[in-house]
């Protein structure tokens, strides 16, 4: 600014200047808090999402071969059990230090960014938390207690899977990833792990560092299931498992030929000792015609046996019931009707969802499909339904059967928005490489686990470095970014933000926000 004697005038716009900047400062943090705070919902939406598989599937998966099997998955399943324990120990503390840190800094759930800006970017509540009387040398006893959590878990991952070979990957990320101090008393910027992580970090920053600790630590516990039922493969193959499995038609027409099979769960074409008393043993499966010379309900049953690799004679009843009905001319005039979609049990709401539908006796082609509140086009047993508003669906399928009389039956069906697009890099929304790499790399934009032919082109997006304003890149490659990623060092972190994109499958539907994507600097 000048210098010597100001005029009034000059003062007041220097005055402004001044002002304008730090407007603009404001607006550029709170654009990266709302980065941060996206990324920090991200990781606990993946996170609850693990936890209810690993509960909600695979514990179940495991318990259920515990059950079968005991001998080969009862050891499994108690091991599982205490590291299940450890994990929900350790996610639980952690829990309570998130809830801890936001009523500290007056932290709102049900407001936007904006409004919890100087929450979110208060440093106190981590500082106060951690280290008694805010001295970064002194660490709080939920530090301690922390640090004590995550040795804990990470020693009973190592003493208990550490002579199992199958398990040497989880052992070795909960090494990587389950730490307390940096390797061989490493510092960064001087500072510790338990300083780099916490002191003097905004809030958005600290929950964030802690939400990654969760993560991991669920990640490495759904790992380790996935080994234990992984490992047991073999040992189903040779039969420590066993159930029946009948193959045979629910209903035959009078006096037309059918067959039932059966065979062993895990299916085997040479069993030792396999017996099938009234059936033809053929490549493992035994085979015989089923009763089809009166109306009614049959039954086709009987025992199995084998003798496993211990010499033990396994004997498995099996049951299959089925229904003899009349004969072609008779079969069209019953009733029934059927709708299944294509894709889903759901119809997502603006796409044309393909749907499938028939009328048992009637003639296809005079079958038809409604849907009030939605638009319905095909025919033929064929159509692609389009739903507007509302939660639900109802498609009523309508036609004659032979004798001239009307059937009609409605199927209700849920409508469920399509899923938010995400960024990614290198298939990840949070990545981690060296400054060198950033250039090389590319922007994409998917919708996980989504079963429509969707696509995107990225067309635009912000990119920022730590201390430098954001820029406007065009297209999908980061190869123009370079100037700002030569002066990046490890542990800073660099954002892709304000994604812009186009879709290919969504019916002209505008995408909503896509998040951004975070690169940690190695």
């Amino acid at each position: 600014m000048a210098q010597g004697k100001q005029t009034p005038r000059q003062k007041m716009i220097n005055l402004m200047y001044l002002v304008f900047i730090a407007m603009l400062a404001m607006q550029i943090d709170q654009e990266i808090i709302r980065s941060y705070n996206d990324t920090n919902q991200t990781l606990t939406d993946t996170r609850l999402l693990v936890e209810k598989k690993n509960d909600d599937i695979f514990e179940k998966t495991l318990e259920a071969k515990a059950a079968n099997t005991p001998d080969t998955y009862t050891q499994p399943l108690q091991d599982y059990k205490g590291l299940k324990a450890k994990t929900n120990d350790l996610v639980a503390f952690i829990e309570n230090i998130k809830s801890t840190l936001k009523k500290e800094a007056d932290y709102a759930e049900d407001v936007d960014v904006a409004d919890n800006f100087a929450s979110l970017n208060n440093t106190e509540p981590s500082s106060n938390l951690f280290f008694t009387g805010s001295d970064e040398n002194k660490p709080s006893k939920n530090a301690v207690d922390l640090k004590a959590k995550i040795e804990a878990l990470k020693s009973y991952i190592k003493q208990t899977f550490g002579s199992n070979s199958e398990m040497k990957t989880v052992i070795d990320r909960a090494n990587t990833l389950l730490i307390t101090e940096f390797p061989k008393g490493q510092t960064i910027k001087n500072k510790n792990w338990l300083q780099y992580k916490f002191y003097g970090q905004p809030l958005i920053a600290a929950l964030s560092n802690l939400e990654v600790i969760q993560s991991e630590a669920r990640n490495i516990q759904s790992d380790a299931l996935m080994t234990m039922l992984q490992e047991k493969v073999d040992a189903d193959i040779k039969f420590d498992a066993y159930s029946a499995i009948v193959s045979a038609p629910a209903s035959v027409v009078q006096g037309e030929s059918a067959q039932g099979k059966v065979a062993i769960g895990n299916y085997s074409s040479n069993v030792p000792g396999l017996a099938m008393p009234g059936l033809t043993i053929t490549n493992g499966q035994g085979v015989r015609n089923l009763d089809t010379g009166s109306l009614g309900d049959k039954s086709f049953s009987g025992k199995i046996s084998f003798t496993d690799v211990n010499g033990k004679v396994i004997e498995l009843p099996y049951n299959h019931t089925y229904k003899v009905v009349s004969g072609a001319q008779e079969l069209k005039a019953q009733k029934g009707a059927l709708v299944t979609a294509d894709k889903m049990n759901v119809l997502y709401r603006g796409l044309p969802n393909p749907i499938s539908g028939s009328i048992l006796g009637a003639d296809m082609a005079g079958i038809s499909l409604s849907a009030p509140g939605a638009s319905v086009s095909g025919g033929g047993g064929k159509w692609n339904v389009t739903p507007g508003g509302g939660s639900t669906v109802t498609l009523t399928i309508s036609g004659r059967d032979p004798k001239g009389g009307t059937i009609s039956q409605a199927f209700p069906f849920r409508i469920k928005n399509v899923p938010p697009p995400v960024g990614q890099i290198q298939g990840e929304f949070v990545v981690s490489m060296p400054a060198s790499s950033i250039v090389n790399q590319r922007v994409s934009v998917v919708m996980p686990d989504f079963d429509f032919p969707v696509s995107f082109s990225v067309n635009s997006f912000m990119f920022r470095v730590p201390g430098r304003a954001g820029i406007l890149v065009n297209g999908n490659s980061l190869s123009s970014v370079g100037n700002l990623t030569k002066a990046l060092r490890a542990g800073d972190i660099a954002f892709v933000y304000n994604i812009k994109a186009t879709a290919t499958g969504l019916g002209g539907q505008a995408l909503k926000q896509i998040p951004p994507v975070v690169i940690n600097v190695q």
